[in-house]
């Protein structure tokens, strides 16, 4: 499957997994440098999604608008992943006040590989949304075509909405 970066086609290392499928092994590791596992991740319906990289600013923008929204779906998990390294990742949280939602690290692209969204070309995983059910089936998938711009929002909250409903 290809992407844009900046209007270039580039090519993920394969093709995303799809709706109704279940989401593959990996491992990621959280700000305490421990493992968090696809196994951690089920139990409850949960937003996965990847960036390029923190430090940038639609990935900033994109992670600070699930933020806001985590607190108004308190039975979603909202996970947010890039491939920067778990200190990058800690003092990016701090500096911008990001808390409502977990923050992993794909520093040896293990999810990138097994989910296919990783660019090997570039180096970085491309911008994407996973929703996955309690059991971790995959319900919900967004592959933004330019890595540029930031994703359909309304589209994944209405996704959202569907496995956890919204308290005010």
């Amino acid at each position: 499957m290809d992407v844009l970066n900046n209007g270039e086609k580039v090519a993920l290392f394969g093709n995303p997994p799809e709706v109704g499928e279940q989401l593959p092994k990996f491992k990621l590791f959280n700000a305490e440098n421990q493992k968090v596992k696809t196994r951690d991740l089920l139990g409850k319906p949960t937003l996965i999604s990847t960036v390029p990289d923190l430090n940038t600013r639609v990935c900033k923008l994109e992670t600070k608008k699930f933020n806001q929204q985590a607190d108004h779906y308190p039975a979603m998990r909202f996970v947010t992943v890039s491939n920067n390294t778990i200190q990058e990742q800690k003092a990016w949280c701090a500096a911008e006040g990001v808390s409502n939602l977990e923050v992993l690290s794909d520093e040896e692209l293990s999810l990138g590989y097994e989910m296919k969204v990783y660019i090997p070309n570039e180096g970085f995983l491309a911008r994407t949304i996973f929703i996955i059910d309690a059991e971790g089936k995959i319900v919900y998938r967004q592959i933004v075509p330019e890595i540029h711009d930031e994703p359909n929002y309304l589209e994944a909250l209405d996704a959202v909405k569907k496995y956890a409903p919204e308290v005010d």
